[in-house]
């Protein structure tokens, strides 16, 4: 508990003895015998102070609302009902509403702030520092004072201040915070490392790529911040209900208090004011929306929060009611079915040698951070010094064209030897060809193979127990790499030799076959997949390796890469959906009940209490089963 909750509950277990002791003297020394008559106002001022004492805000705040033009709240219902019930002569009654009121906004509170933590957790991975240096020495700075390419000195225990490339120096990184993986990342020279990550043993030195602003930690806070934003359907329902409900309520709680006291008094003489005006005072405190109005976003912010503990970022809690009615499943391959860790496995040169070949692949792959260009360099490295390339351009789409020793260096798919003019017989291999032309004249190509995930077949059963209809592939690459892929994970459908464009243009064909009601979910990873993110109902980025244009256009980010938190991402949904019906239903039943009840004088303060407090409180234990879910 926080300061402010301590406070709540200390005001609520003395308001609790204080109003204990004046019941206790109720029943002990009844009003009627002359002897006690002291002590029943002794009585009656206990329960009003145990009133006074445990909702005092309460009523401030009432009386500030309707200052501002907002009248009808949960505030201004439960300071009418109690206020109310002690005019009438029901001060226990009226002292019971405001303890039990606020014993279940305490239980709110604790409840709200444990579905936080997760998030909050998440808020703790930003770096306070960054040891840099600059002129011979290591100065502390902050994190956004740093530019690209400066050297950063991590020390064992410290936090990634910044993204960047190792070095220097080797060690274990505690992605924990970031991606819910426990077991640390081994990182050396050359390795890519992400900002918000823990340096667990040995001393590194980063060079930095990129400035704090674009940092993951920078977008994971922004992520985190607007999170709550974007509000579900059934929230912006209940918010728009408790709008037109409450007042409703007060009406009729109106009416109920002096109808039938006219109608009655008119045709009998008795006029039973107390009578109705009890039994409308229980109607207020039946009435109150707290159940509702507290546990629907509870809910979804608790699915938020357990989400973010195995590392999936959910932008909002719309993106969660969605991806509830996912049947349509559309896949990148690349990074995100396939590990993206690319080897180059067969060279074959044509009048050129199989060194020349590959050093004159890497020479225009330089320019890529693609996996398939990264692999290619790094085999090449072996073979020897990679000559310098000029005018290099990558041309979506296609590949690569740099000019090396006055040559130009055509790198890319058969689409781009077409283009050149280049004469090549294209090979069936599994795999990613990437094919080699000299000034315009084919000299081979080098294979390039990527491996599947281990979890990619079982998350793609998961997904069809959990009532998946269609799983769809999307690639670029030829039509036996992207076959054999989807044979060994058991795709429905796959769809070959993609441009962009042609992703989303088969997106919308897919797109408009989904069945009705029904949303399609996009998984990718790549610079490319940023387009049919954004078109699809809910896009699905991979965040540790994904490129930066995929996260910001996703709705929900796997930090970890790990396919399998797609199928426990739709289980967070479906529970948290579940789990709001669940509510929504018990809450209006229960109220419904009791406000007939009341109505008809059979039910009174007392099950009104239970009506308001019991079904909040169990509501909010109900909800805050969104937070716990684990892997299947």
């Amino acid at each position: 508990m926080n300061k402010k909750q301590r406070k709540m509950l200390c005001r609520i277990i003395i308001a609790a003895a204080v109003f204990a002791v004046g019941v206790v003297l109720g029943f002990a020394f009844p009003e009627s015998e002359e002897p006690f008559k002291v002590l029943w106002f002794v009585r009656t001022a206990l329960l009003i102070g145990a009133y006074l004492t445990a909702g005092w805000d309460v009523l401030w705040k009432a009386v500030r609302n309707i200052a501002h033009g907002h009248v009808f709240d949960e505030n201004f219902l439960m300071t009418v009902a109690s206020i109310g019930a002690m005019i009438i002569g029901e001060y226990s009654e009226g002292a019971a509403v405001m303890i039990f009121y606020q014993t279940g906004e305490l239980f709110q509170s604790v409840a709200v702030g444990k579905s936080r933590q997760s998030i909050s957790d998440m808020m703790d991975i930003n770096p306070e520092f960054a040891n840099v240096e600059r002129n011979g020495e290591v100065a502390e700075v902050e994190p956004d004072e740093v530019a690209v390419g400066e050297i950063v000195v991590i020390k064992p225990g410290e936090r990634v201040p910044l993204d960047g490339e190792v070095i220097s120096g080797s060690s274990g990184l505690n992605t924990a915070a970031l991606t819910g993986e426990s077991a640390p990342r081994e990182v050396t020279v050359g390795d890519e490392v992400i900002s918000g990550c823990v340096n667990t043993d040995g001393l590194l030195k980063i060079r930095v790529t990129k400035p704090y602003s674009d940092s993951t930690v920078a977008k994971i806070l922004e992520l985190v911040e607007n999170s709550s934003e974007s509000k579900a359907k059934t929230e912006n329902f209940i918010t728009r209900f408790a709008r037109v409900y409450t007042p409703i309520v007060v009406i009729s709680a109106a009416m109920l208090a002096v109808l039938p006291s006219v109608i009655i008094g008119l045709s009998k003489g008795d006029w039973q004011w107390g009578t109705w005006v009890y039994r409308a005072l229980t109607f207020l405190v039946v009435s109150c929306p707290c159940a509702l109005v507290i546990s629907v976003p509870l809910s979804y912010f608790g699915g938020i929060g357990g989400a973010s503990r195995h590392g999936i970022m959910i932008k909002g809690a719309n993106y969660l009611e969605q991806l509830d009615k996912a049947k349509t499943f559309v896949f990148d391959k690349t990074g995100t079915l396939t590990k993206g860790s690319f080897a180059v496995t067969e060279k074959c040169p044509e009048g050129i040698s199989e060194s020349e070949l590959l050093l004159y692949c890497a020479a225009a792959e330089q320019i890529s951070n693609h996996p398939i260009a990264r692999s290619i360099v790094a085999a090449a490295r072996v073979a020897g010094d990679i000559p310098k390339a000029e005018n290099a351009a990558e041309i979506a789409g296609f590949g690569v064209e740099a000019q090396v020793g006055g040559k130009k260096i055509s790198v890319g798919n058969a689409r781009l030897m077409a283009r050149v003019g280049a004469n090549i017989t294209e090979t069936e291999k599994a795999g990613t060809v990437v094919y080699c032309a000299v000034d315009g004249e084919y000299r081979g190509y080098v294979l390039v193979s990527d491996e599947i995930k281990e979890n990619s077949r079982a998350a793609l059963s998961e997904l069809k127990a959990l009532g998946a209809e269609k799983t769809v592939m999307l690639t670029g690459d030829r039509k036996v790499t992207a076959q054999a892929v989807s044979s060994a994970i058991g795709l429905d459908e796959v769809r070959f030799q993609l441009l962009p464009d042609g992703k989303v243009a088969a997106l919308e064909e897919i797109y408009a076959a989904k069945p009705a009601k029904s949303t399609l979910v996009y998984v990718g990873d790549g610079m490319n997949d940023a387009p049919s993110l954004a078109r699809a109902d809910v896009g699905i980025a991979m965040g540790g390796l994904g490129s930066d244009a995929a996260i910001e256009a996703a709705d929900i980010v796997l930090m970890n890469d790990d396919i399998a938190n797609l199928p426990l991402a739709v289980r967070i949904a479906r529970k948290t959906r579940r789990i709001v019906t669940q509510n929504i239903v018990f809450a209006l039943g229960v109220k419904i009940a009791v406000l007939v009840l009341a109505a008809f004088g059979i039910g009174n303060m007392w099950l009104a209490v239970f009506a308001d407090v019991g079904v909040s409180v169990i509501a909010i234990l109900n909800a805050m089963r969104c937070m716990r879910t684990t892997k299947g």
